[in-house]
């Protein structure tokens, strides 16, 4: 497809429908964010040149998005998309005084971090009212610190139970990862070697969530995801005295500040660290 001239603007709708053919190809999520284009495309703004496009506009669609429920995360990457179509359009298509509203929108601001970690007893009752498979995967999750997908993409191929090593082929973040098994993970894996599956966890993302959740219920759990199992072993490898470095190895967390959102201590269990630590004042000179 050859350039357009700068006086021919292209509506939204044309300009995603380029988009869709010659950049999201190249992307790791092409599968979801040809989802959101779709979507735009339906949008009645898909009618409408780049150029005719204001910054109220997308004002009114962050708003009525958030008055539907929608989260903070999924409408920041529905505009995600659209912004990044603006910057190629100018940069690559010969629009070069082509604006992007995008930047000039105030961003719904994401959500304080979640801090749900598993109380007492609450492990027990999940387990006792989950299939096997359930109970050796929310085991091996907490074990490893492990994202869903992650676990769910395991196949036999990637793990090497004799150095005790689990592969991630391709992170959330990119690239791989080498995550190293616990005895316990290791007893898992083995058991479920016996059973003779292609895979370690043969069972789809939607499953998985749908019989976490239902076990929650059957339980009288309230407020717990499947994903909180990731901040629940984050937390447990510090309490076992593991360095930021090494956490971090284990994890795949780019930086600290990202480390820190899944990262929840209790408080009282420092105290007692403190105590164990506590000893005579120094001597000051």
């Amino acid at each position: 497809m050859t350039d357009a001239s700068p006086s021919c603007i292209p509506t939204l709708r044309e300009a995603l429908s380029r988009y869709l053919l010659e950049i999201t190809p190249q992307k790791k999520g092409k599968l979801q964010e040809s989802r959101r284009i779709h979507a735009w495309q339906k949008h009645p703004l898909g009618d409408l040149p780049l150029d005719r496009i204001r910054p109220i506009d997308l004002v009114s669609y962050r708003n009525n998005r958030l008055a539907a429920g929608r989260s903070v995360y999924t409408i920041r990457l529905d505009l995600a998309v659209l912004s990044h179509l603006f910057e190629i359009a100018r940069t690559e298509w010969g629009h070069e005084t082509l604006g992007n509203p995008v930047k000039a929108l105030r961003l719904p601001a994401f959500p304080p971090g979640r801090d749900r970690r598993l109380e007492p007893g609450e492990l027990g009752k999940i387990l006792s009212l989950s299939t096997q498979v359930m109970k050796d995967l929310i085991r091996f999750a907490i074990e490893t610190a492990m994202r869903r997908s992650e676990i769910l993409s395991l196949t036999w191929d990637r793990i090497d139970l004799e150095k005790r090593v689990a592969t991630i082929a391709e992170t959330k973040s990119g690239g791989k990862r080498k995550v190293p098994l616990s005895p316990l993970a290791l007893e898992i894996l083995q058991k479920r070697l016996s059973e003779n599956q292609g895979r370690p966890f043969p069972l789809s993302p939607d499953d998985v969530s749908h019989r976490f959740l239902d076990a929650c219920r059957s339980a009288g759990i309230r407020d717990l995801r499947f994903h909180d199992l990731r901040h629940e072993a984050t937390s447990r490898f510090f309490e076992k005295g593991l360095s930021v470095p090494q956490v971090a190895a284990i994890t795949g967390h780019k930086t600290l500040q990202m480390l820190h959102r899944y990262t929840h201590l209790r408080a009282e269990d420092l105290a007692l660290k403190l105590e164990e630590c506590s000893g005579p004042p120094p001597k000051r000179e």
